[in-house]
């Protein structure tokens, strides 16, 4: 079942009535959201041992940006409409290619849906510090992230346990191979490092911890030009109200959503066009 962590303010309809259509992902595009990240994994690999390091630079930019905000984020809902078993395995394998512990992405994740703004939120912190404290928040969120979710981890724990040891494991390796080759400890180091911006793309930017209510704790963003520099990822309001929507579906929930935001006295902030 997709994830229902929170509940639409109540000046927005129940998604019954905006489709239930848009909690669909068809057989191809799911195929093609599970795929994306092991085929941007293999293009570093093939850019890196032929010294086109441009290339496999922009391919583990692309793997961060399509695991964390993409195939892994709607993994954490559940909105792939994957038997259990099959979403939990993809969870924690795609974000070991970044890695990351997927199960406690998940449960940090899930808390932030329920507790932002609250203090016990650790993803959506950077949202109350500056740009630069965002940054920083990043150097060490995945660790404490995972210690947190560790400590409150239940039956996930186990899985937060071994997806921890499988990344040292893989550290490590890729550091002994070094002498051989430096293509695995430059993707560990690029990998590692790409999880520094999380704070400040996920919470910093899209987030105002000062607003009164959801639709004005999280910001509406609207544009060509942003649509299209965010890869179609603008619409974070509109998963923080309907989190059980894929991100597939975004775009076609926020044109069925914007008379409501209008009407609720939303303005979506805009980059040109």
């Amino acid at each position: 079942m997709p994830d229902e962590t929170s509940r639409p303010a109540a000046s927005v309809p129940p998604l019954r009535l905006l489709g239930a259509d848009l909690l669909h992902v068809s057989l191809l595009r799911r195929l093609f959201s599970l795929m994306v990240p092991f085929a941007c994994a293999g293009a570093y690999f093939v850019f890196a041992i032929n010294d086109w390091w441009p290339a496999a630079v922009l391919s583990l930019m692309a793997l961060s940006f399509f695991t964390y905000s993409s195939t892994s984020h709607d993994l954490v809902h559940r909105s792939l409409g994957m038997p259990g078993r099959m979403n939990e395995v993809m969870l924690c394998v795609i974000e070991l290619l970044a890695l990351r512990s997927g199960h406690a992405y998940r449960a940090i994740h899930l808390n932030h849906h329920a507790r932002f703004p609250e203090p016990d939120d650790i993803e959506g912190a950077a949202a109350r510090m500056s740009w630069l404290g965002a940054i920083r928040d990043g150097l060490t969120l995945q660790y404490r992230a995972w210690w947190w979710a560790v400590r409150r981890g239940g039956r996930d724990r186990a899985w937060m346990i071994g997806e921890a040891l499988a990344c040292l494991s893989l550290v490590i390796a890729s550091a002994l191979l070094a002498p051989v080759t430096p293509v695995f400890l430059i993707y560990a180091a690029l990998m590692i490092a790409g999880s520094w911006l999380i704070p400040l793309a996920t919470s910093y930017i899209p987030h105002d911890p000062d607003g009164h209510d959801e639709l004005t704790q999280t910001r509406a963003y609207r544009g060509l030009i942003a649509s299209a520099i965010a890869f179609r990822h603008l619409y974070h309001l509109e998963h923080h109200l309907y989190p059980a929507v894929p991100h597939q579906n975004w775009p076609k929930l926020a044109k069925r959503l914007d008379p409501y935001l209008h009407e609720a006295g939303v303005v979506a902030r805009r980059f040109w066009v």
